[in-house]
C-alpha cells in the first residue's frame, strides 16, 4: 500500500468526519451484538416457560400464565425490532460520513490532478496520450475512491465486528469459540496468496484500459481522416483486438474472485456447521442451552458479510494501489516552468534574446544561439523552412518552456523572474494549430480576455472586423451566438484562424505572437488583415512567424532561420539586397500570386 500513502493528507484533512464515522461503526456494532443476546434470552425464556406451562395443570392459572408468556415474548420481539431500527439509523450515519468523505476526497484529488496537468510543460503532453491523461483522472480516481470509502468502511467495520463478536462468543463459551474460528487461518492464507495476484492483474487491467481510452480518443479525433481513407474497418478490427485483450485480462481477475468468494463462504458455512455440532454436544452435556446455539449461529452470520467482504476489500485495495501508483507517476512529474515572483505590468523598452538554445529529445538544437533585441512597438518577422525553429522560438517567448541555455530579458529582468500568470495576461498567442472550444463564437472570442465579463459585444465585433471575420459571422443565422462543434469544426480553416486572431486582439496584449496563423487565408484577405493589424499593433511588440513573406514586408526586423540558426537578419529591403535565400523565396511567392 506504499502508493496509497499519498492519500493520507486527505484522510487527515477530513479526520474529524472520519472519526465520527468510526464512532457510528462502533455504535452500530454494539446494536449488532445486542440482537443475538436478545434472541438467546427470548429463546431460552420461551423454551423454559413453555415447558413449565405444559407442566402446570390448573386451567385458570394456565390462562393468565399463557398471556404472560405471550406478552414477554412480544416484548422481546419489540426490543429486537428496536435494536434493528437503531442499528439501521446509525448505519445510515456511518455511510453518510465515510462514503461522503470519499466523495469529497475524490473531488479534491481530481482537482489536484487537473491543476497539476495545467502546470506541466508542453513536453509532458508530447510524451503522453490524451486518453491516458483522461483515464487517470477518471477511471483511476474512481478506483481510488472505492478504497477511500467502501474499503475503509467495511474494513473498520470488520475489525469492530470481529472484536465485539469475539468478546461475546468467548464470554459465552471459549471452547466452542475455538472450534468456530478454526477455519479462519485458512482464510487468512488464501487472502495473502491471492492479493498479490489481484494486484498484478489490476495493474495490467488499468494500463490496458488507458491504452483503450487513448485508442478511442485518437480515433474520434481523427474520424474525418478515417472516413477519407476508408479505413474504418481496419480501426474497428484493431479496436476489437484491444477490447478482446482487455476482456481476457478482466476475465482472469474475475476468475480469481469467483474462486475466492465461494471459498470464503464455504469456510463461513463450515463454522456454522461446527457451531451446531459442538453446540449440540454441549447442550447434551448440560453446559449449553438452545438459546446459546441460536446466539452463536447469529454471531457467525454477523461475521459472514464482513469476512466475505474481506476478499472484496482486498481486491479494491489492490486495484486502488495500482491506480494510485499510475496517478503518482503524473503527480510526481516535476513542473519544468516555475513562476517567478516579480509582477509584470508591461514593459517600457526592449526584449532581449541572449544566446538562447533549445533541444527536443527527438531533435537536438531545435534552435541554437539566437540573439535578438526587439524594441517596444516593433514588429519582428520570422521566416524559414519547416522545422527551422519558428514555432519553438515563439513557444519560448510565451514561456511554454525555458531555454536550455541563454536567457530572455525584458527591461533588464529575466523572463523567468516574472510571475507567469501576470506575464501571460499581457501577451497573446495565435498558434499554428488553432483550437476553438465547443461553445458560441462570442464565448470563443471573449475567452481571450483576462476579464471576459467586462467585454461588450461592440468590443467583440471590433476585434472580428480587424481579423476580417465579422462578415462571415454575420452570415450565420445566430451570428455571434452560433455554437461551434468540437474543435471549431463548424468553421473552415481560414475562419478558425481569423476567430483565433480576434481572440488574441480582444486581450489588448503588450506582446502578440502570431505563428503562421494566416496559412489558410487567401492572399487578398491576408493583405486586408495585415493592413488592419498595422494600426492595431502600434505601441505593441509583435512576433510574426510565417511562410508568406508578403505578411512580413513591413516588419521592422525579419529573422531568417535555417536548422535552428539565424542565417540572416534585417528589414525587407535589406534582405532583398543581401540574402539570396530570402530574395529567391520572395520572388517565387510573388510569381505564384501574380
Amino acid at each position: 500500500m506504499k502508493a496509497l500513502k499519498k492519500l493520507n493528507k486527505y484522510l487527515w484533512k477530513y479526520r474529524k468526519t472520519l472519526l465520527w464515522g468510526f464512532v457510528f461503526i462502533l455504535i452500530t456494532n454494539v446494536f449488532n451484538i445486542l440482537a443475538p443476546y436478545l434472541v438467546r434470552v427470548a429463546f431460552d425464556y420461551s423454551l423454559s416457560e413453555i415447558s413449565l406451562f405444559q407442566f402446570i395443570k390448573l386451567s385458570d392459572f394456565n390462562l393468565s400464565y399463557r398471556q404472560t408468556i405471550i406478552t414477554n415474548a412480544a416484548l422481546c420481539g419489540f426490543l429486537i425490532l428496536l435494536v434493528a431500527l437503531l442499528r439501521g439509523i446509525f448505519m445510515f450515519f456511518m455511510r453518510q460520513t465515510i462514503i461522503v468523505v470519499s466523495r469529497k476526497i475524490e473531488f479534491d484529488l481530481k482537482n489536484e490532478i487537473y491543476d497539476h496537468y495545467q502546470k506541466l510543460s508542453l513536453s509532458f503532453y508530447r510524451e503522453n496520450f490524451t486518453g491516458d491523461l483522461m483515464s487517470r483522472i477518471s477511471e483511476d480516481v474512481s478506483k481510488v475512491r472505492m478504497y477511500l470509502g467502501p474499503a475503509i468502511m467495511y474494513f473498520v467495520n470488520l475489525v469492530f465486528t470481529f472484536i465485539t463478536v469475539l468478546i461475546m462468543m468467548i464470554a459465552v463459551n471459549p471452547k466452542l469459540t475455538f472450534w468456530v474460528l478454526l477455519p479462519l487461518p485458512i482464510l487468512s492464507l488464501s487472502i495473502y496468496y491471492v492479493s498479490e495476484m489481484i494486484n498484478k492483474k489490476s495493474d495490467r487491467i488499468q494500463a490496458k484500459l488507458s491504452d483503450l481510452t487513448s485508442f478511442v480518443q485518437e480515433s474520434m479525433a481523427g474520424i474525418r481522416i478515417l472516413k477519407a481513407f476508408s479505413v474504418q474497418h481496419v480501426f474497428a478490427q484493431n479496436f476489437g483486438k484491444e477490447t478482446e485483450n482487455y476482456r481476457e485480462l478482466s476475465m482472469s481477475l474475475t476468475k480469481i474472485n469467483s474462486v475466492f468468494m465461494p471459498l470464503m463462504m464455504f469456510l463461513v458455512g463450515l463454522s456454522t456447521l461446527l457451531t451446531v455440532y459442538f453446540g449440540g454436544l454441549e447442550v447434551a452435556n448440560g453446559n449449553f442451552t438452545y438459546g446459546n446455539i441460536a446466539e452463536f449461529v447469529i454471531y457467525i452470520n454477523l461475521l459472514t458479510w464482513p469476512v466475505a467482504s474481506l476478499g472484496w476489500v482486498t481486491a479494491i485495495v489492490q486495484s486502488a494501489e495500482a491506480s494510485q501508483a499510475r496517478i503518482n507517476v503524473f503527480l510526481d512529474t516535476k513542473q519544468e516552468v516555475i513562476s517567478g515572483k516579480n509582477k509584470f505590468n508591461g514593459f517600457k523598452n526592449k526584449i532581449v534574446l541572449e544566446n538562447i538554445s533549445y533541444s527536443y529529445p527527438a531533435k537536438p538544437n531545435a534552435i541554437e544561439n539566437i540573439n535578438l533585441t526587439a524594441l517596444k512597438g516593433q514588429t519582428i518577422g520570422i521566416i524559414g523552412p519547416t522545422g527551422s525553429g519558428k514555432t519553438t522560438l515563439l513557444n519560448l517567448l510565451a514561456r511554454f518552456f525555458d531555454p536550455k541555455s541563454g536567457s530572455i530579458w525584458i527591461d533588464n529582468t529575466k523572463l523567468t523572474d516574472y510571475d507567469l500568470t501576470d506575464y501571460r495576461n499581457k501577451i497573446a498567442l495565435v498558434p499554428q494549430d488553432v483550437f476553438l472550444f465547443s461553445d458560441s463564437i462570442y464565448e470563443n472570442i471573449v475567452f481571450g480576455s483576462p476579464e471576459p465579463e467586462k467585454i461588450s459585444i461592440n468590443d467583440v465585433i471590433k476585434a472580428a472586423q480587424i481579423a476580417c471575420v465579422h462578415n462571415n459571422i454575420s452570415d450565420f443565422t445566430n451570428q455571434y451566438e452560433t455554437i461551434l462543434g468540437e474543435r471549431g469544426i463548424t468553421l473552415s480553416g481560414g475562419q478558425k484562424q481569423r476567430v483565433a486572431i480576434a481572440r488574441a486582439l480582444i486581450r489588448n496584449p503588450e506582446i502578440i505572437l502570431l505563428d503562421d496563423c494566416l496559412s489558410a487565408v487567401d492572399h487578398q484577405t491576408e493583405k486586408q488583415i495585415i493592413q488592419n493589424l498595422k494600426s492595431e499593433l502600434q505601441n505593441k511588440t509583435a512576433f510574426i512567424a510565417s511562410h508568406r513573406l508578403s505578411a512580413l514586408e513591413d516588419a521592422d526586423i525579419i529573422l531568417v532561420l535555417e536548422n535552428g540558426k539565424i542565417i540572416a537578419q534585417g528589414n525587407h529591403d535589406y534582405l532583398i539586397k543581401q540574402n539570396t535565400y530570402y530574395e529567391k523565396m520572395y520572388k517565387k511567392q510573388m510569381e505564384e500570386i501574380s
